[in-house]
């Protein structure tokens, strides 16, 4: 049994199913906040761009630029969280910090100061995830960590997120303006980590690692299968997510001549799919295994540009079919997350969590929205969307190499009956 499991908190005790409950839902929350203030901008976007006067290659770098500052943020936070055993501590001032980038980014006058904010934005947002991935590895049930770690990064992030940030922004922003809305976006951070405060408990600290254990190097990190098909996979997926974010709430304003509020639901659809699919592929994760859906769904995923490019019909079956494409959002926690820390030890989670996530960022968050904006640029304005299917197919052939981790799975194999 974890030794956490006897501290009580009220009527929670920290291992019972109604702690784990709790802790799930609080960092699901947190974890949708900060994709509410990360997302703004994005939605924003055909406000932000005529005031500011900045070129598609632009807005590629501001995406791109906050990726970047997250993934360094990403590693070093987690890692600074195994080191110090102070997580729920990082993780409020993470949230206080990043809530205050919202305001900062509210006042930006020119693309450098826009830009500077969007970067603080990325540090402060970093940690958060491989924080929360670490506390619900160390204190859900093993058998359920596939489903929780899969509500705690994507339900509150695509029900906060991805779906009330288009809807409630875009037209807050056409009611008081676009500013004004940042200023909104910031708010929810500062109520969120004062519950964690008063909700959640400090994780116990795990035993100290060997000397042996404690060396672990990225490189050697790097050298398990299972570690680098994630990085990789995230590499291109993160890319995918960031890119296409960046750059079709424009495409379907600017280019398919679709009005704010209809580009606002259309997009907010891709919020609730990935909601739903946060459940629904987690959870068949923990039973099917890891590995297929981590193959499958990439290649699912191209219904959405091919349908972005050549349908001409009506938002509503658009709309539906992004929602069939966007079930590769589901695996997101599961290459981030669930594999690398089903795949280390657990005193080395916060930091391998880190790595798989701040990998991800770093070359996929931050090379892929200013490339997709230079061939938008050059090509045209459905560049991107060529970009997002090939990335997409590679990411679908590189998780064939995965070796299985799902508990249930793994003990069915060996006729054991899972923990």
């Amino acid at each position: 049994m974890h030794p956490s499991a006897n501290l009580q908190q009220g009527n929670w005790t920290k291992n019972s199913s109604g702690y784990q409950i709790l802790l799930v839902v609080l960092l699901s929350l947190n974890f949708g906040i900060v994709f509410f203030d990360r997302q703004a901008l994005n939605v924003l976007m055909p406000q932000v761009k005529p005031e500011l006067g900045l070129t598609d290659t632009q807005i590629g770098i501001i995406a791109g630029g906050l990726s970047f500052t997250w993934a360094i943020a990403a590693f070093f936070v987690g890692k600074l969280s195994d080191s110090l055993g102070k997580r729920k501590l990082l993780l409020i001032f993470s949230t206080i910090a990043f809530s205050a980038c919202s305001f900062l980014t509210g006042l930006a006058t020119t693309f450098a100061l826009l830009l500077g904010a969007r970067l603080l934005m990325g540090a402060a947002e970093g940690g958060v995830m491989p924080i929360s991935h670490a506390m619900v590895a160390s204190e859900v049930s093993p058998q359920y960590r596939g489903l929780a770690q899969g509500v705690a990064q994507n339900l509150g992030s695509n029900l906060l997120g991805s779906f009330a940030a288009p809807v409630i922004l875009v037209a807050f922003a056409a009611a008081f303006g676009w500013r004004e809305a940042f200023f909104l976006a910031g708010a929810p951070g500062i109520i969120s980590a004062m519950i964690i405060w008063f909700l959640l408990k400090e994780p116990a600290p795990l035993p100290k690692p060997t000397q042996q254990e404690a060396g672990m190097t990225i490189p050697e990190a790097l050298k398990h299968r299972n570690m680098w098909v994630s990085v990789t996979v995230g590499i291109l997926m993160v890319g995918h997510f960031v890119i296409t974010w960046s750059f079709m709430p424009l495409y379907l304003q600017d280019h398919r001549g679709m009005d704010g509020e209809t580009m606002s639901w259309l997009m907010g659809s891709l919020g609730i799919a990935a909601a739903i699919y946060s459940i629904v592929i987690s959870g068949l994760s923990d039973r099917i295994g890891r590995k297929p859906v981590m193959v499958i769904l990439p290649f699912l995923s191209v219904v959405g540009p091919l349908a972005a490019i050549y349908f001409t019909g009506s938002p509503v079956v658009l709309a539906a079919i992004f929602f069939v494409g966007w079930a590769v959002n589901g695996i997101f926690p599961i290459f981030m997350a669930t594999i690398p820390s089903e795949s280390f030890d657990p005193r080395h989670h916060a930091t391998v969590l880190g790595l798989a996530m701040g990998s991800c960022e770093i070359i996929g968050g931050v090379a892929g929205p200013p490339l997709a904006g230079k061939l938008n640029d050059m090509f045209g304005p459905n560049s991107f969307l060529w970009m997002l299917i090939v990335l997409a197919l590679i990411s679908g052939v590189v998780a064939t190499f995965l070796r299985e981790t799902a508990p249930a799975v793994l003990a069915k194999r060996n006729g054991a009956i899972p923990a």
